[in-house]
């Protein structure tokens, strides 16, 4: 029986995914075909479903594929010592994909299929809501040490601050003139401001 190399067969799934995404942020899911995927790929149909069923299996992949270390990076986040800080980077974690060309389109198609394939809404769900509840965490801590305002509900705060990293994403989709790279500094000064702004006195 052939040996499979796991380190080779882990760089072929990724080489694969990033031909797939590149086509999938191009043409949207509907109009790739694995044909294509295959050319992108420079590898035969037998050989990509060797490593995938089906095109659906490589959509879902291409958001599920850090799935560990997407949870030791939020659960680093989570247990920070400092966790104003640990807020800061996750938000910078978070957004720095759309600075990737291909990425806010890609984001936008997987909201659209999401919407047709309760499979999908489902892993999109199970992710933001892991980054909803640390990001509340630490909101939550953030208040208790006196760095952000304590009038501030966690959980509702932690939504706005999501609402505002996603719209990066489709700003970025959708508006030619904007530069995720040039916006993200204004999208922390923003975040800083109304975290850490102080209640109006009655």
């Amino acid at each position: 029986m052939r040996t499979v190399d796991p380190a080779k067969h882990q760089a072929r799934r990724r080489h694969i995914l990033s031909a797939a995404t590149g086509l999938f942020a191009a043409k949207g899911y509907e109009r790739t075909t694995t044909a294509e995927i295959c050319k992108a790929a420079g590898i035969s149909a037998g050989s990509l479903f060797h490593y995938f069923p089906n095109k659906r299996a490589i959509f879902f992949a291409v958001f599920d594929e850090e799935g560990d270390e997407k949870a030791e990076r939020l659960a680093r986040a989570r247990d920070a010592d400092d966790p104003w800080q640990a807020l800061m980077d996750l938000v910078d974690h978070l957004a720095a994909p759309a600075v990737e060309p291909a990425v806010p389109a890609l984001v936008m198609e997987a909201m659209v299929q999401a919407y047709r394939d309760p499979e999908l809404e489902a892993l999109l769900s199970r992710g933001n809501a892991d980054e909803h509840a640390v990001i509340a965490a630490l909101l939550r801590r953030a208040a208790a040490d006196g760095r952000i305002d304590p009038g501030l509900d966690p959980a509702g705060t932690a939504t706005w601050v999501m609402a505002l990293i996603a719209s990066v994403f489709t700003s970025a989709a959708t508006s030619p003139g904007f530069h995720p790279a040039d916006q993200l500094p204004t999208l922390r000064l923003i975040l800083t401001r109304f975290l850490q702004a102080k209640p109006h006195s009655a």
